[in-house]
């Protein structure tokens, strides 16, 4: 029962954190579209003069906005990792229980035959076993900024896709030199990347290359 309720719960977090992602991906793509100011550029010209071209107190609260939703992101994906954590152990617990169970009943079996032959003794085991189906893996990175005619655009990325592969990166310290290299030491070849795209899993394959633009993918990537 408390296994279906925790698989319940993370069901319904799942939920929540697609709409929290599909909210990110909307105030990203309005920032970063042509002439915006994007994630983090300023809000003042040359001069120092606030920026005739952009609507300030809109932008501020944009941002504001993707900050309160990347925390709200991160507490979500903790409960998720926590839930699952649950999850998977009391699948263990349940299988190493009915590997027990198994083994008695075998024993009894074969004790009733030997000892009442004209019996047709037959036990049978049906363990309520738990399924546990809920898979998550999270994200280290998102495409926060992409030009068009890149190689990313190309290949099939988007802005506000998640990373959760990328060639053999796929968590741990120094992920931007890590993606960086990755990219270098493949120029030319199709690197597998794996990436959650509102809520669902995506395979694609990118390839680093030399192009009119910036860098080999044309593309930018903040760790989460």
């Amino acid at each position: 029962m408390v296994a279906t309720n925790v698989k319940a719960e993370t069901v319904s977090l799942m939920d929540k954190r697609s709409a929290l992602e599909a909210e990110m991906n909307a105030i990203i793509a309005r920032l970063s579209q042509p002439g915006a100011p994007g994630l983090s550029g300023g809000l003042v010209d040359s001069e120092g003069f606030p920026r005739s071209d952009v609507d300030i107190p809109v932008v501020r609260a944009e941002r504001r906005r993707l900050a309160e939703l990347r925390n709200d992101h991160n507490e979500i994906t903790e409960k998720i990792n926590r839930n699952i954590q649950i999850l998977h152990s009391a699948r263990l617990e349940n299988k190493s229980s009915l590997f027990k169970s198994s083994d008695t009943q075998t024993s009894l079996t074969v004790g009733n035959v030997a000892s009442t032959p004209s019996q047709n003794v037959l036990l049978r085991h049906s363990p309520n076993a738990m399924d546990v189906d809920v898979l998550i893996s999270r994200p280290f990175a998102m495409v926060d900024e992409i030009a068009d005619a890149s190689p990313a655009v190309e290949d099939g990325l988007q802005l506000g896709d998640q990373i959760l592969k990328f060639g053999n990166v796929e968590a741990g310290d120094n992920l931007l030199q890590r993606l960086s290299s990755e990219a270098q030491s493949n120029l030319g070849c199709a690197v597998p990347i794996v990436i959650m795209r509102q809520g669902t899993v995506i395979n694609l394959t990118v390839t680093p290359r030399p192009w009119q633009g910036r860098g080999l993918l044309g593309c930018h990537f903040r760790i989460l």
